[in-house]
């Protein structure tokens, strides 16, 4: 063997070890995220003082792209105490949107989990609903995804469906524990590191609440959404307004999910995180025309 041919070699592993480090470095920012939130919701509401936290990370509930769980008693085992049954009350913003707003879609740093083409930059209408159902080994989840909350992350999500990016992909994460609740789709990797290649905007505002029936993407930090969404199930006091919410399912898809989450996790980042025991994985996704 040459000398170049080892060198190259050489180089070759190196840069297929930083991009695996990279790539679990992404996963752990995401998980991290999301419990962080969680536990420090939890902590101020116990010694009554206003925490304000900002993980260098991961913003979002995911594993990679999600709230992380919270680690209090709240699970001491691998299913939910409680799943409060009240429907989220309808999401408003404080102040509307303009009738439209600008949209860009950046190439991320990471290679997408699937080929897909990012949007068209540009002016999206800020009003509307759109009906998306999915697929499931569950049952169908009926969607309604708001352009009048996240214009560009409806625009962005309609892209992913009508390019059958979340067909045959597996719902990654389930978390059971009081303060958040949430089954955590949209990578097709599995990894809960995954997305599409490219990345957007925050769409929030510091009013936004999440509760049963919300709909939201997680991410990895500010403006880092991608593909990877949350549902959440049950309670989810323990998330602060970091997440952009952008639809809702309706009672009937979230009895579905309520089952998979009886039926408890197999704990991946503490007792209530992790992958579902019953598997969700997502056949189809199809936008209503």
């Amino acid at each position: 063997m040459s000398k170049r041919t080892h060198e190259q070699q050489l180089a070759a592993r190196k840069a297929k070890r930083q991009a695996e480090r990279q790539a679990e470095r992404a996963r752990q920012r995401r998980n991290l995220a999301i419990t962080v939130t969680a536990v420090v919701a939890v902590v101020a509401v116990l010694v009554g003082v206003f925490v304000i936290f900002r993980p260098k990370g991961n913003d979002t509930p995911a594993a990679s792209d999600t709230p992380s769980a919270p680690t209090s008693d709240a699970g001491q085992d691998n299913k939910p105490k409680s799943i409060p049954t009240a429907l989220a009350a309808p999401l408003k913003r404080p102040t509307p949107l303009p009738a439209e707003v600008d949209c860009s879609y950046k190439k991320g740093a990471e290679q997408a989990s699937k080929k897909v083409n990012p949007p068209a930059d540009g002016k999206v209408k800020a009003s509307g609903t759109s009906k998306v159902s999915l697929n499931t080994s569950i049952g169908d989840l009926q969607v309604t995804l708001d352009s009048a909350l996240a214009p560009c992350t409806v625009k962005s999500f309609l892209n992913l469906v009508g390019q059958k990016y979340f067909d045959n992909t597996s719902c990654h994460r389930l978390t059971v524990g009081e303060g958040l609740q949430v089954l955590q789709c949209g990578d097709p990797s599995g990894s809960g590191s995954g997305g599409p290649g490219y990345s957007f905007a925050d769409e929030v505002y510091p009013t936004l609440k999440y509760g049963r029936g919300i709909l939201a993407m997680a991410n990895s930090g500010p403006n880092t959404n991608g593909s990877q969404f949350f549902v959440v199930y049950g309670d989810a006091s323990g998330l602060g307004p970091q997440y952009t919410a952008f639809g809702t399912l309706d009672e009937p898809s979230l009895k579905l999910i309520d089952k998979v989450a009886q039926a408890g996790v197999k704990p991946q980042n503490g007792p209530t995180d992790g992958a579902p025991v019953t598997p969700v994985k997502i056949n189809t996704a199809t936008a209503a025309a």
